[in-house]
């Protein structure tokens, strides 16, 4: 399939993936509509995509296309109206002595380390704990044209979280995030959101983009805790109603 696109003023071709087995939900299908992210205006493109629902990996840009289901719902915080709750808030101060860096997005053994023990111990039995060191590197360096990649370390220097984020005209895009699983006083997984939202709020940017939530699977479920958050549905982004 072929778009052409109004705002990039050029052809754009889309292709749809065969079926495969869903990551998240146990018996259903997925099949994904996606695009490679290349050009000169790569990060306008991205932009475009992202605030049409589609989320990037290496240099491909998708978004879910599933025969029956709906589950994935694209989300995004609005950073002029979140407001952390008291739990958040506990989280962020927990976390002050952590300094953040961003650089290019380049692999490092460092990274990879920490990645593969936060892989074996949230998602032990997912593809991405088998991954090599070569993949890793492939993973943040492709396509990431308009990325930065973002270390929190500790006052020992020691690397304690990385987040992969693409930096879009109207936000910050959470690609890839992992964290050191051995200090869960910390809530690092929460605490990088929270870092991020912060950056824009600095950068003068209006969103930091989560990806999908599915209410259905507990390791995107979290994601509603983020409140207010927005939702891209059938009539525009809207707020996605708090869970109860």
């Amino acid at each position: 399939m072929s778009v052409i696109d109004g705002k990039l003023g050029r052809l754009q071709h889309f292709y749809r993936s065969g079926p495969l087995p869903c990551p998240y939900i146990p018996g259903r299908v997925e099949r994904k509509l996606f695009t490679r992210l290349n050009g000169g205006d790569a990060r306008a493109l991205n932009t475009t995509l992202s605030q049409a629902g589609f989320r990037r990996s290496h240099d491909i840009v998708y978004r879910p296309v599933c025969p029956g289901c709906r589950a994935c719902v694209p989300v995004r915080i609005p950073v002029a109206r979140f407001a952390p709750g008291r739990s958040m808030r506990r989280t962020w101060t927990a976390n002050l002595d952590l300094a953040r860096r961003s650089a290019l997005p380049i692999g490092s053994d460092e990274q990879f380390a920490l990645f593969l023990r936060y892989q074996r111990h949230r998602h032990g039995d997912s593809d991405m704990a088998r991954m090599s060191r070569t993949d890793y590197g492939s993973m943040i360096e492709e396509g990431s044209g308009s990325a930065a990649l973002i270390e929190f370390r500790d006052p020992t220097g020691a690397l304690r979280a990385a987040a992969l984020v693409d930096v879009l005209e109207d936000g910050l895009s959470a690609v890839y995030s992992f964290y050191d699983p051995d200090v869960p006083e910390r809530s690092l997984g929460t605490y990088v959101i929270l870092a991020l939202v912060e950056e824009a709020r600095r950068t003068g940017l209006d969103h930091v983009y989560l990806g999908y939530w599915i209410a259905q699977s507990q390791k995107m479920a979290y994601k509603a805790r983020f409140q207010p958050l927005e939702a891209l549905t059938d009539t525009g982004w809207t707020t996605l109603d708090p869970p109860a």
